[in-house]
């Protein structure tokens, strides 16, 4: 896998299957990323860490199976590859997920189980300031759409962020980060910047 950079910053992909990616890529690039839209093989290939965006996680796992994408994520992942997956990219890199529909699959990669759409319908959607200390204070005020919840831990993974009744909502292992709400909706990019540093720290 290519570790190349540009001079405007690391190659960093956003799987561009479906859901917001729009968003992130915009996000990337405004912090000094060359962004690029990852839809196959080739082109994940050619970046040195990947954004999985919120949508629908099933939508998801159909499209990169059929993209034939989904075997290269899961091998980029085992090799060490920077990932930040948010909402459903959350789900996509647990390695256990409940409540899935028939026959879905995820890249895995985190030491965690999640809960599909655990907030209620998009309707339950909500705001909420969140303490997270790896990106310093102030709190991040955080936008929660149908979002999935993690519910159990492994040995592996570690919580970075809590709700005020402990539900974990953003985790971290090794170059993995997750989180179950969406930091591109706001203008608080430092969730973005954190794993920037972490892409430029592992060199991939």
């Amino acid at each position: 896998m290519a570790g190349s950079r540009s001079t405007t910053g690391p190659i960093v992909g956003v799987l561009a299957l479906q859901g917001d990616f729009r968003e992130h890529l915009n996000v990337l690039a405004s912090l000094g990323a060359d962004a690029r839209a990852v839809r196959r093989p080739e082109e994940l290939a050619a970046v040195s860490g990947l954004v999985i965006p919120g949508g629908e996680s099933s939508v998801i796992d159909k499209l990169s199976r059929l993209f034939g994408i989904a075997e290269p994520v899961k091998a980029a992942i085992a090799r060490g590859l920077p990932v930040y997956g948010t909402c459903a990219g959350l789900i996509m890199l647990a390695d256990t997920v409940l409540d899935t529909i028939e026959g879905q699959q995820s890249f895995g990669g985190l030491d965690i189980e999640v809960r599909r759409n655990a907030f209620g319908s998009q309707t339950d959607s909500f705001e909420t300031d969140l303490d997270i200390p790896v990106i310093g204070k102030p709190a991040l005020h955080a936008v929660f759409i149908r979002a999935p919840v993690v519910t159990g831990l492994g040995a592996r993974a570690h919580a970075l962020a809590t709700l005020a009744d402990g539900r974990v909502v953003a985790v971290e292992q090794d170059n993995l980060i997750g989180t179950s709400f969406h930091p591109e909706m706001t203008a608080d990019y430092r969730i973005h910047r954190y794993f920037l540093e972490r892409v430029d720290a592992v060199g991939f």
